[in-house]
């Protein structure tokens, strides 16, 4: 699966979820860990472990088996870590603290 393919089959699984206010960044030409960033809000604790552990699940599915999953205890902000295609799932406050859009720098898509 290439890494524009796997960004699109997990937008898919986050909007299954209906996960807010998803970004996808192309960080390709910024980072050497991986292609694509996937941003997207969780309006709970509960709706974000929901949200991060439905993608690595379906991912594995799919034979995509994550690298890492982060965060999901807490529920404030959780990552996947599929290698070309990293998901961060956060809850409102924390994305408009970390504000990794801006962080990256990058164009979303």
């Amino acid at each position: 699966m290439q890494a524009t393919e796997l960004k699109d089959f997990v937008v898919d699984k986050i909007d299954d979820l209906k996960a807010r206010d998803i970004v996808v960044l192309d960080v390709s030409d910024r980072s050497d860990v991986t292609d694509f960033m996937v941003v997207c809000t969780g309006t709970s604790k509960t709706h974000v472990r929901s949200i991060a552990e439905y993608v690595a699940l379906e991912a594995k599915r799919a034979d995509w088996a994550p690298l890492g999953v982060e965060g999901t205890n807490e529920g404030e902000w959780a990552l996947v870590d599929l290698s070309s295609v990293i998901v961060h799932v956060m809850q409102e406050s924390t994305r408009d603290l970390y504000q990794l859009e801006k962080l990256w720098g990058a164009k979303p898509q």
